[in-house]
């Protein structure tokens, strides 16, 4: 099958079509001669196999993509910017692995201010190919101390703000980049910082960060750090004048360029000191939790009215923990726990494994109904469940990701119509337990919109839809040795609050609390807590060996986005490339994770050149469709061709998100 840009629909392909039945007449073949002792072994190796064949194919057909298909022997690497994409690239050449090529890339992204700064969050997922195993890294910030529902009521807000002081949790960034170097990179700290210091020092400024400056420098110059490092033409006396740096002048950061020469010259004094290079490493996350560095970001911050203490920081922890996984027909598909919204994906796939999706056909009516409704159940599961696991109760993450929950909650699924209120399920009997929280089940009720918001969010779509163009951020990052990275780093996005000289852009993220427990008794906002975050690099095995590595950004859309890529590729049969650039669908029946955490119950956005007799079958069972021309974040994956061992990487064909590989 292939994949038509045009249309949005799948067309015949006979080439693809042909190779696909002689070599599945192969396999028949195979099976047979092997006997059926030998069957389920053959079939396993056949279907990896027939799984590079389909995307060879579709990667032969070069016209079918707006973007080349990377091909690499020794390494890829990929993320939202090109400079960014180019400091993972001069890692690798220097002979650094995926781990501190991806650490380059992150360093690179946070001082370009790619939809995140040094004080945001990093969230990772490394397969290690010494133990053959995937790790996450949870670099969340947490609730400073007294950060409250009390706190913000008393001062008159129903939740933290969006932006500023008060919205910023710690930072995770730079102590995530820190602990990923430590303990699964080989190089040292300066080695990798080296193109983000050069950045630091200046560089081209890129129209759209100037545009996205410049368009948030009424909020930036409320900041006294803010405005002179992002505002450096601001004229009080003519404040319509512009402001940000112009597209093409060079971008200077004098000031976060001092505070990552203070981290080099930490791990250079440890290493003369005797400490080995992991020690050393650990001495620079030293002073930035509780050093000279941190003494000067909290006492900025709570001059400008934030909460953020030095006990926060020398408390913060980054953990390197066992990601989710489920099995989806042979495949296992990697996320981070429950204190993102990781697991919503794989809930969804168990739901998904339950019908023939590609009998459908690709965003038919039919298939584009069955995501969404399987999509309402798994995420009304995150919008209750989800939450900090280092901090109790302890979520029912057994229990909701079982093969049996799934198929209860697959049999809810109604096919003629959405449903628009579709309650959270009750997981605890697949674990054995008895649901703690039964009576605020029995009084669950959506948070929807009113007509008006909604109103002035249709009006606003374009505006939406112009925030899928942006450069956002993932990083995508594999070599020859066999390391993968998927990181989906972010906080501290402009309009950020910078703390003092530190030239770091404080995290916006303690918004994703809840204030109520009615709402999700997990995630109810208090100190030392992790907010549920949206953030999700995703990974998938087979036989325990990597095969596709992706992630996107995006709030909400991440996992709905991620979905129907990793669809697109296995059920469908399209390249890396391909998928990247395929139409998705987005829901906005879930609760949002940010502002006021409402439901838009049957908004349904699909891509403009979905077919008109598609639509008007939605809008049937219940859907309020929207077009727009692009229909997911900037989509960046990396797949491993186990067949012919090398590397393909695809990046999505808008904003500016940018590969290279050798």
């Amino acid at each position: 099958m292939n994949l038509s840009r045009r249309s949005g629909a799948i067309r015949g392909d006979p080439g693809r079509s042909g190779a696909t039945r002689c070599y599945t007449r192969a396999v028949i073949t195979t099976l047979v001669s092997a006997g059926r002792a030998g069957a389920r072994k053959v079939a396993a190796v056949a279907a990896l196999s027939l799984f590079a064949v389909l995307n060879t194919a579709g990667a032969q057909e070069a016209r079918d993509t707006i973007k080349p298909t990377l091909h690499g022997k020794h390494w890829v690497a990929i993320t939202g910017k090109p400079l960014s994409a180019t400091a993972g690239a001069l890692t690798f050449a220097n002979g650094g692995n995926a781990v501190d090529a991806a650490c380059a890339m992150l360093a690179a992204g946070a001082t370009m201010w790619d939809t995140l700064s040094w004080g945001g969050e990093t969230q990772a997922l490394i397969f290690d190919p010494r133990v053959g195993k995937v790790r996450a890294i949870n670099a969340l910030g947490v609730a400073p101390t007294g950060a409250t529902p009390e706190f913000f009521r008393e001062r008159g807000m129903r939740a933290p703000p969006d932006y500023g002081p008060l919205a910023a949790v710690t930072p995770g960034t730079v102590g995530g980049l820190l602990t990923m170097l430590a303990e699964f990179g080989t190089m040292s700290l300066e080695q990798v910082l080296g193109p983000a210091m050069q950045m630091a020092a200046g560089y081209p400024m890129e129209q759209t960060q100037a545009v996205n400056i410049e368009g948030n420098k009424d909020l930036l110059a409320r900041w006294e750090a803010s405005r002179r490092v992002l505002l450096p033409h601001y004229d009080p006396a003519h404040p319509q004048q512009w402001s940000a740096p112009v597209p093409g002048e060079i971008f200077k950061q004098p000031e976060l360029l001092a505070t990552l020469t203070k981290l080099v010259d930490t791990e250079r004094q440890a290493l003369r000191a005797g400490k080995n290079r992991k020690e050393a490493l650990y001495a620079v996350y030293d002073r930035v939790y509780r050093g000279d560095v941190a003494k000067e970001l909290v006492s900025s911050t709570q001059a400008a009215g934030g909460l953020i203490t030095m006990e926060d920081l020398d408390r913060y922890k980054v953990y390197i923990e066992d990601p989710a996984v489920t099995n989806y027909k042979g495949i296992e598909v990697y996320k981070l726990t429950h204190w993102v919204q990781g697991p919503v994906l794989l809930q969804t796939l168990n739901i998904l494994e339950n019908v023939d999706l590609k009998s459908m056909g690709y965003n038919s009516a039919r298939y584009i109904h069955t995501l969404y409704q399987a999509m309402n159940l798994a995420f009304a599961d995150r919008d209750f469940y989800y939450g900090d696991p280092y901090v109790p109760p302890v979520e029912p993450i057994k229990g909701l990701l079982s093969k049996e929950y799934a198929k209860q909650r697959f049999a809810e699924i109604n096919w003629q119509h959405n449903v628009p209120v579709v309650p959270p399920g009750d997981p605890y009997p697949f674990q054995g337990q008895t649901n703690p929280y039964k009576d605020l089940l029995e009084r669950w009720k959506p948070r929807v919109a009113d007509r008006h918001r909604a109103a002035l969010d249709a009006e606003h779509a374009l505006t939406d839809e112009q925030a899928f163009h942006a450069g956002t951020t993932s990083i995508q990052a594999a070599d020859e040795q066999g390391w993968v990275v998927s990181i989906t780093p972010s906080g501290g996005w402009v309009p950020a609050f910078i703390a003092g000289s530190t030239g770091f852009g404080l995290s916006e993220r303690m918004q994703s609390f809840v204030m109520d427990p009615a709402t999700n008794p997990f995630n109810v906002l208090e100190p030392g807590k992790r907010p549920r975050a949206t953030l999700s690099p995703s990974m998938a095995l087979r036989d325990g060996k990597p095969i596709l590595s992706f992630a996107v950004q995006g709030g909400d859309a991440q996992d709905q986005n991620l979905l129907q890529f990793f669809l697109d590729i296995v059920e469908f049969g399209m390249s890396v490339q391909q998928a990247a650039e395929a139409a998705n669908v987005n829901s906005y029946q879930m609760h949002e994770s940010f502002g006021n955490h409402t439901s838009e119950p049957g908004r349904l956005v699909v891509r403009n050149d979905t077919p008109s007799w598609v639509r008007a079958e939605l809008e049937h069972m219940g859907y309020r469709i929207e077009s727009w021309e692009k229909t997911s974040g900037p989509i960046n994956a990396i797949f491993m061709d186990r067949v012919h061992g090398t590397l393909w990487g695809g990046s999505s064909d808008f904003g500016e998100d940018y590969g290279i590989a050798w």
